[in-house]
């Protein structure tokens, strides 16, 4: 950096009779103060209007307004997958009180509750109809039959068990037994088939009831757009592994939303969806100048490198440093072409998910989201043109390195006591009884401890 300081601040005298030589240098001095010069500098120098800048602004508004509606209309998408998870619990999960406990929705300890658990889930899924307030019904496949429910039971192949006289012999091979019904009749399997029901509990690992639904998301109606309808794969476990007295059930959903195949809307009038996609197309067209600007600046940059190196190999007979040429090289650029890459794929799907073509709403939102904070983080580029803000970009920049160190010896102080405090404390208190609930802040000393209780003053 030095070398290439001491050559712009050089005297701008120069002789009567100008040589070639020395126009070229001139030129190139002009063409390296002109590349150093802020927006504003090079505007007021030679009137070039900094459309970089202007596309930057442009840009953050536009992407920001674009990131904002789509989380609108992805929220209601997400309300509506976790408040159906939460109706299913409700409607399967016998005596479920609204709250998971720990990983698990509901626990049973008798075996009498194990089967009112199972025949609850049997006699609700048959009375779906009659029961959910909301829209949905039986999976069918392409032929119009009902997908049937199924029960697996896995177990031991072989066991028995005296735990009186501390005796046991397991073959710990497990064998899966299934069985499927039609849905509506499912409440008439316990007993049409007694026998697959009688449960050796000493031997049973694990029972899984597996069934698929269909729901419509009607709320965006209001909003006059056109439904999604939804898949629900549904998987009630109940689990048995650990042979403790306690049986855990869990209910899991994996939803997966499409286009509607038949729909209709009438009573409104149909939202207008075609300015969304204008603008979405126009987003796209303002992606494309700010990369084909910002690409264009790096390979003038570039050029102007090997002008640079090329004279002071020729005048000098020296090699610019590899500081002085990282100079040329703008990490700004490339971070605002990541940037416009990934969000002219993100409004490519949006496009696509607002005419109903695709359901990725996961991956639209990751790249989205990542675009527009990368927007964002691009701007702190200009405001390093201003001084106050200069001062603070530098001591970031030279600040990273060090706090990463810092971050590296933190990390590993922190995961010495994670595996430290998992061992020793982890039988002792809840918040370390699991490795991933392992907390720096996580202390065995609880005010409900008898310790504590015996240092405090007795209540009046």
């Amino acid at each position: 950096m030095e070398l290439l300081v001491r050559y712009l601040d050089r005297s701008d005298s120069v002789s009567s009779a100008m040589t070639q030589d020395t126009i070229n240098e001139e030129n190139l001095r002009d063409d390296l103060r002109y590349y150093f010069m802020s927006p504003c500098e090079k505007y007021r120098a030679r009137r070039h209007i900094p459309w970089k800048m202007v596309v930057q602004i442009l840009k953050i508004i536009m992407i920001t307004t674009q990131l904002i509606l789509f989380g609108l209309n992805n929220q209601l998408v997400v309300s509506f997958k976790e408040e159906n998870t939460m109706a299913l619990k409700n409607l399967f999960l016998k005596d479920y009180s609204g709250i998971d406990e720990d990983d698990y929705s509901v626990a049973v300890y008798t075996q009498q509750g194990v089967y009112d658990s199972l025949f609850y889930v049997l006699d609700q899924y048959s009375q779906l109809a009659q029961l959910s307030v909301g829209p949905i019904g039986y999976a069918a496949d392409e032929e119009g039959n009902l997908l049937p429910l199924t029960i697996c039971k896995e177990y031991y192949k072989r066991g028995t068990v005296d735990p009186s006289n501390e005796a046991y012999d397991i073959d710990a091979q497990l064998e899966t037994v299934c069985m499927s019904h039609d849905p509506k009749t499912a409440n008439q399997w316990k007993t049409q088939n007694s026998s697959f029901f009688e449960l050796d509990f000493y031997r049973l690992v694990d029972i899984k009831v597996t069934f698929q639904l269909k729901g419509i998301n009607l709320q965006t109606v209001r909003s006059r757009e056109m439904s999604d309808c939804y898949s629900f794969f549904v998987t009630i476990t109940f689990d048995n592994q650990c042979h403790s007295g306690k049986v855990k059930i869990f209910l899991d959903i994996d939803a997966q939303s499409s286009a509607c195949r038949d729909w209709k809307i009438s009573g409104t009038a149909q939202k207008n969806t075609h300015y969304l996609l204008v603008f979405d197309s126009f987003i796209i067209l303002v992606c494309l100048t700010s990369a084909v600007l910002c690409t264009r600046s790096m390979v003038l940059a570039v050029r102007l490198l090997q002008r640079f190196s090329t004279f002071f190999h020729e005048n000098f007979n020296r090699k610019v440093c590899e500081e002085d040429q990282k100079e040329f090289l703008n990490g700004w650029y490339l971070l605002v072409i990541v940037s416009d890459i990934m969000t002219i794929i993100g409004s490519i799907l949006k496009m696509e998910i607002q005419a109903k073509s695709l359901t990725s709403y996961d991956v639209c939102s990751i790249l989205l989201g990542t675009a527009t904070l990368l927007v964002w983080v691009g701007v702190i580029r200009y405001l390093g043109y201003f001084q106050k803000y200069n001062v603070l970009i530098l001591t970031m920049k030279a600040a990273f390195p060090k706090v990463l160190r810092f971050c590296c010896c933190a990390g590993m102080i922190y995961l010495g006591y994670t595996f430290c405090g998992w061992i020793v404390l982890g039988p002792y208190h809840e918040k370390t009884g699991d490795l991933s609930r392992v907390y720096p802040d996580s202390c065995p000393i609880t005010p409900n401890n008898s310790w504590d209780r015996l240092q405090q003053p007795p209540q009046p």
